[in-house]
């Protein structure tokens, strides 16, 4: 993000970002306040915030054997002094090979929620990083009134986004949206309501429709 080395960065002055029409063609320029999506962007609560839906993403199904549960005899292996060997236990001590696993990762759920009001601030957040690194393309309409990935693709090549990885936000699910992009690859589809950090922060590029921007700009925080 184009934000100070500071933990917390203001984002000052309004900014203008161009609407485009299917074609790539500018049909007009919005004025954007900062203050509309919070004014400053904090990257600590960002960094929280992503690793918390990393993290909730997390199957935690790895397990490894403890000495309890390898097969072998529990029988020490020879006595414990007089052989000159170093002293040894059973089979199935973790200093043996096909031995049980000292302190091995077992099943558990890392799953964890922030406060609320700390993931709707981030949101915000990630999408004022993307106005402020004009990351951020607003688009009036798409026009697809069935699903057609062949006609989406052009889209985003008229918006010079072909090849490179977007999130395309709706104001509402629209299913000929999503069946037409998810097909093509970096590119994902969400309505409005589901954005979140994480999701808006691993794509290169943010496409909103206008009824989207329009949506989020006008959101309580």
């Amino acid at each position: 993000m184009a934000v100070s080395s500071t933990t917390q960065a203001a984002i000052s002055g309004p900014i203008s970002v161009t609407v485009y029409n299917r074609t790539g063609q500018s049909v007009g320029n919005v004025s954007v306040d900062p203050a509309e999506f919070g004014g400053t962007i904090n990257k600590q609560l960002l960094h929280d915030s992503v690793l918390m839906y990393r993290a909730n993403q997390r199957a935690g199904t790895h397990s490894t054997l403890r000495r309890s549960e390898v097969a072998g005899s529990t029988k020490k292996l020879f006595k414990q002094k007089g052989t000159g060997n170093a002293r040894a236990g059973n089979k199935r001590t973790n200093k043996r090979r096909g031995g049980g696993t000292a302190k091995g990762p077992k099943p558990r759920d890392y799953s964890y929620s922030l406060p609320r009001k700390a993931l709707r601030a981030a949101t915000r957040m990630a999408i004022l990083s993307k106005l402020a690194d004009n990351e951020l393309t607003v688009i009036d309409d798409f026009g697809l009134a069935a699903p057609k990935t062949k006609e989406m693709a052009g889209v985003l090549k008229a918006l010079k986004l072909e090849g490179v990885t977007c999130l395309i936000s709706t104001d509402k699910n629209d299913p000929a949206i999503y069946r037409s992009g998810r097909n093509i690859r970096g590119v994902g589809v969400l309505p409005a309501e589901q954005l979140n950090a994480y999701e808006v922060l691993r794509k290169k590029q943010l496409v909103l429709t206008r009824a989207a921007f329009d949506k989020l700009r006008g959101a309580k925080a």
